[in-house]
Protein backbone atom coordinates (compact mmCIF):
# COMPACT_ATOMS: atom_id res chain seq x y z
CA UNK A 1 0.00 0.00 0.00
CA UNK A 2 1.29 3.84 -1.03
CA UNK A 3 0.52 5.68 2.22
CA UNK A 4 0.02 9.17 2.37
CA UNK A 5 -3.59 11.32 1.27
CA UNK A 6 -4.89 10.71 -0.78
CA UNK A 7 -4.44 7.12 -1.00
CA UNK A 8 -3.69 3.97 -3.40
CA UNK A 9 -4.44 0.64 -2.22
CA UNK A 10 -3.47 -2.73 -3.82
CA UNK A 11 -7.03 -4.62 -3.45
CA UNK A 12 -7.68 -8.44 -2.89
CA UNK A 13 -10.36 -9.97 -4.55
CA UNK A 14 -12.28 -9.60 -1.34
CA UNK A 15 -11.58 -9.63 2.19
CA UNK A 16 -14.01 -10.75 4.81
CA UNK A 17 -12.93 -10.95 8.49
CA UNK A 18 -14.94 -13.14 11.12
CA UNK A 19 -16.01 -10.70 14.44
CA UNK A 20 -12.99 -12.76 16.47
CA UNK A 21 -10.50 -12.11 13.88
CA UNK A 22 -11.48 -8.10 14.39
CA UNK A 23 -11.35 -8.61 17.59
CA UNK A 24 -8.19 -10.12 18.16
CA UNK A 25 -6.27 -7.82 15.35
CA UNK A 26 -8.84 -5.05 15.16
CA UNK A 27 -6.57 -2.91 17.49
CA UNK A 28 -3.16 -3.80 15.19
CA UNK A 29 -1.10 -1.06 14.20
CA UNK A 30 -0.88 -3.03 11.16
CA UNK A 31 -4.93 -3.32 10.25
CA UNK A 32 -5.68 -1.06 7.74
CA UNK A 33 -7.85 2.21 9.00
CA UNK A 34 -9.72 5.14 7.49
CA UNK A 35 -10.76 8.21 8.79
CA UNK A 36 -14.13 8.58 7.98
CA UNK A 37 -16.16 11.79 7.45
CA UNK A 38 -16.70 11.64 11.08
CA UNK A 39 -12.94 11.86 11.87
CA UNK A 40 -13.52 8.12 12.95
CA UNK A 41 -10.47 5.75 12.32
CA UNK A 42 -12.00 2.37 11.44
CA UNK A 43 -11.02 -0.36 9.64
CA UNK A 44 -11.59 -0.43 5.84
CA UNK A 45 -13.18 -3.40 4.11
CA UNK A 46 -14.03 -4.33 0.20
CA UNK A 47 -16.55 -6.63 0.23
CA UNK A 48 -15.57 -8.60 -3.32
CA UNK A 49 -19.23 -9.97 -4.92
CA UNK A 50 -21.77 -7.82 -2.36
CA UNK A 51 -24.27 -7.50 -4.61
CA UNK A 52 -25.01 -11.41 -4.39
CA UNK A 53 -26.72 -10.13 -0.86
CA UNK A 54 -29.79 -8.41 -0.83
CA UNK A 55 -29.96 -4.63 0.05
CA UNK A 56 -32.51 -5.65 2.90
CA UNK A 57 -30.13 -8.06 4.18
CA UNK A 58 -26.67 -5.66 4.38
CA UNK A 59 -29.40 -2.96 5.70
CA UNK A 60 -29.76 -4.94 9.15
CA UNK A 61 -25.99 -4.99 9.54
CA UNK A 62 -25.34 -1.59 7.69
CA UNK A 63 -27.37 1.17 8.78
CA UNK A 64 -28.17 2.54 12.04
CA UNK A 65 -31.40 1.49 13.00
CA UNK A 66 -30.63 -1.97 11.22
CA UNK A 67 -31.66 -4.91 13.89
CA UNK A 68 -28.51 -5.97 13.78
CA UNK A 69 -26.58 -3.55 13.05
CA UNK A 70 -22.62 -2.89 13.44
CA UNK A 71 -22.30 0.54 13.54
CA UNK A 72 -21.00 2.20 16.28
CA UNK A 73 -20.22 -0.78 18.30
CA UNK A 74 -16.33 -2.20 18.38
CA UNK A 75 -17.32 -4.64 15.02
CA UNK A 76 -17.87 -1.00 12.96
CA UNK A 77 -15.92 -0.01 9.89
CA UNK A 78 -15.74 1.56 6.41
CA UNK A 79 -17.32 -0.92 4.14
CA UNK A 80 -17.00 -0.53 -0.03
CA UNK A 81 -19.55 -2.95 -2.15
CA UNK A 82 -18.56 -4.15 -5.66
CA UNK A 83 -20.35 -1.63 -8.16
CA UNK A 84 -20.85 -3.66 -11.55
CA UNK A 85 -24.10 -2.90 -13.13
CA UNK A 86 -25.69 0.39 -13.20
CA UNK A 87 -28.38 -0.52 -10.82
CA UNK A 88 -26.30 -1.32 -7.94
CA UNK A 89 -24.70 2.42 -7.30
CA UNK A 90 -28.88 2.72 -5.69
CA UNK A 91 -28.55 -0.98 -4.59
CA UNK A 92 -25.30 0.07 -2.50
CA UNK A 93 -26.67 3.46 -1.36
CA UNK A 94 -29.67 1.11 0.02
CA UNK A 95 -27.74 -1.45 1.91
CA UNK A 96 -26.00 1.70 4.06
CA UNK A 97 -22.14 0.74 2.51
CA UNK A 98 -20.17 3.69 2.50
CA UNK A 99 -18.77 3.85 -0.43
CA UNK A 100 -18.48 1.57 -3.98
CA UNK A 101 -15.59 0.18 -6.03
CA UNK A 102 -15.15 -1.08 -9.34
CA UNK A 103 -12.29 -4.06 -9.14
CA UNK A 104 -12.02 -5.61 -12.63
CA UNK A 105 -9.18 -4.42 -14.52
CA UNK A 106 -10.72 -4.85 -17.78
CA UNK A 107 -12.18 -1.43 -18.96
CA UNK A 108 -15.64 -2.17 -20.52
CA UNK A 109 -15.86 -5.62 -18.85
CA UNK A 110 -18.91 -4.25 -16.82
CA UNK A 111 -20.54 -1.00 -16.43
CA UNK A 112 -18.53 0.02 -12.96
CA UNK A 113 -15.06 -0.98 -14.55
CA UNK A 114 -15.40 1.17 -17.88
CA UNK A 115 -13.61 4.59 -17.33
CA UNK A 116 -16.42 6.48 -19.45
CA UNK A 117 -18.73 6.28 -16.75
CA UNK A 118 -16.69 6.73 -13.92
CA UNK A 119 -17.41 11.01 -13.42
CA UNK A 120 -21.15 9.70 -13.86
CA UNK A 121 -20.32 7.11 -10.70
CA UNK A 122 -18.52 9.87 -8.99
CA UNK A 123 -21.35 12.14 -9.00
CA UNK A 124 -23.77 9.74 -7.77
CA UNK A 125 -21.62 9.31 -4.99
CA UNK A 126 -20.43 12.75 -4.48
CA UNK A 127 -24.56 13.64 -4.11
CA UNK A 128 -25.31 10.82 -1.40
CA UNK A 129 -22.10 10.57 0.69
CA UNK A 130 -20.99 7.58 -0.39
CA UNK A 131 -17.04 7.15 -1.27
CA UNK A 132 -16.06 6.44 -4.92
CA UNK A 133 -12.94 4.20 -5.64
CA UNK A 134 -12.21 3.56 -8.97
CA UNK A 135 -9.74 0.57 -9.61
CA UNK A 136 -7.17 -0.13 -12.15
CA UNK A 137 -4.99 -2.39 -13.27
CA UNK A 138 -1.68 -2.92 -15.48
CA UNK A 139 -3.69 -4.85 -18.31
CA UNK A 140 -5.34 -8.37 -18.63
CA UNK A 141 -5.36 -12.08 -19.60
CA UNK A 142 -6.99 -14.54 -17.94
CA UNK A 143 -7.38 -17.24 -20.99
CA UNK A 144 -5.14 -19.99 -19.31
CA UNK A 145 -7.46 -20.18 -16.84
CA UNK A 146 -10.74 -19.15 -18.72
CA UNK A 147 -10.07 -19.68 -22.11
CA UNK A 148 -13.62 -18.22 -23.29
CA UNK A 149 -12.73 -14.78 -21.85
CA UNK A 150 -10.52 -13.95 -24.49
CA UNK A 151 -12.85 -10.82 -25.40
CA UNK A 152 -11.99 -9.50 -22.11
CA UNK A 153 -7.99 -9.23 -22.76
CA UNK A 154 -6.56 -5.66 -22.41
CA UNK A 155 -3.09 -5.61 -23.76
CA UNK A 156 -0.62 -3.81 -21.18
CA UNK A 157 0.75 -1.42 -24.16
CA UNK A 158 4.22 -1.21 -22.54
CA UNK A 159 2.61 0.50 -19.71
CA UNK A 160 0.11 2.90 -21.39
CA UNK A 161 -2.96 0.94 -20.52
CA UNK A 162 -2.31 1.30 -16.48
CA UNK A 163 -1.29 5.16 -17.22
CA UNK A 164 -4.43 5.83 -18.75
CA UNK A 165 -6.70 3.77 -16.10
CA UNK A 166 -4.62 6.09 -14.08
CA UNK A 167 -5.20 9.62 -15.24
CA UNK A 168 -9.28 8.27 -15.66
CA UNK A 169 -9.41 7.32 -12.08
CA UNK A 170 -7.25 10.64 -11.47
CA UNK A 171 -9.71 12.63 -13.47
CA UNK A 172 -12.95 11.90 -11.09
CA UNK A 173 -10.66 13.20 -8.33
CA UNK A 174 -11.26 10.57 -5.78
CA UNK A 175 -10.15 9.85 -2.09
CA UNK A 176 -8.60 6.28 -3.00
CA UNK A 177 -7.17 4.71 -5.82
CA UNK A 178 -7.19 0.94 -5.89
CA UNK A 179 -4.73 -0.97 -7.87
CA UNK A 180 -6.18 -4.64 -8.97
CA UNK A 181 -3.21 -6.66 -8.53
CA UNK A 182 -2.06 -8.38 -5.30
CA UNK A 183 0.60 -10.50 -7.95
CA UNK A 184 -2.44 -12.02 -9.63
CA UNK A 185 0.08 -13.65 -12.10
CA UNK A 186 -3.04 -15.61 -13.43
CA UNK A 187 -4.87 -12.99 -14.95
CA UNK A 188 -2.19 -10.57 -16.38
CA UNK A 189 -2.73 -7.93 -13.42
CA UNK A 190 1.00 -8.20 -11.65
CA UNK A 191 2.94 -5.28 -11.37
CA UNK A 192 5.50 -7.14 -9.18
CA UNK A 193 9.33 -7.47 -11.31
CA UNK A 194 9.13 -9.49 -13.92
CA UNK A 195 11.34 -12.13 -16.10
CA UNK A 196 10.35 -14.34 -18.76
CA UNK A 197 8.99 -17.72 -17.60
CA UNK A 198 7.54 -20.90 -18.97
CA UNK A 199 5.66 -23.84 -17.52
CA UNK A 200 3.81 -26.59 -19.92
CA UNK A 201 0.78 -24.96 -19.67
CA UNK A 202 1.63 -20.98 -19.57
CA UNK A 203 3.71 -18.65 -20.89
CA UNK A 204 4.85 -15.58 -18.08
CA UNK A 205 6.41 -12.56 -20.40
CA UNK A 206 8.46 -9.82 -18.83
CA UNK A 207 8.42 -6.29 -19.54
CA UNK A 208 10.60 -5.37 -22.56
CA UNK A 209 11.88 -3.59 -23.46
CA UNK A 210 11.65 -1.80 -20.51
CA UNK A 211 13.21 -3.21 -16.74
CA UNK A 212 11.45 -5.82 -14.50
CA UNK A 213 10.32 -2.57 -12.50
CA UNK A 214 8.29 -1.03 -14.64
CA UNK A 215 5.10 -1.22 -13.07
CA UNK A 216 6.36 -0.55 -9.65
CA UNK A 217 8.25 2.59 -10.57
CA UNK A 218 4.80 3.59 -12.77
CA UNK A 219 2.80 3.08 -9.24
CA UNK A 220 5.55 5.54 -7.72
CA UNK A 221 5.23 8.11 -9.81
CA UNK A 222 1.50 8.39 -10.31
CA UNK A 223 1.27 7.93 -6.60
CA UNK A 224 3.29 10.91 -6.25
CA UNK A 225 1.59 13.00 -8.84
CA UNK A 226 -1.60 12.20 -7.07
CA UNK A 227 -0.67 13.26 -4.14
CA UNK A 228 0.11 16.76 -6.02
CA UNK A 229 -3.21 16.56 -7.48
CA UNK A 230 -5.16 16.35 -4.25
CA UNK A 231 -3.08 18.94 -3.17
CA UNK A 232 -4.40 21.48 -6.17
CA UNK A 233 -8.33 20.02 -5.77
CA UNK A 234 -8.40 21.62 -2.15
CA UNK A 235 -6.91 24.71 -2.91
Amino acid sequence: MITGSPQMIWCLPFLILPINTTSRYGSHGAFYRYKNSMGKSLPLFYIYDSYLTSPEAWAHLLTPNGPHSIRNTPYDGVFIALLVEEGHTHDILAAGFDGMYTYFASNGFSFGSSHQNWKAVKNFCDANNLMFIPSVGPGYIDTSIRPWNNHNTRNRVNGKYYETALQAALTVRPEIVSITSFNEWHEGTQIEKAIPKKTPTRLYLDYLPHQPNLYLELTRRWAEHFIKEKEQWLM
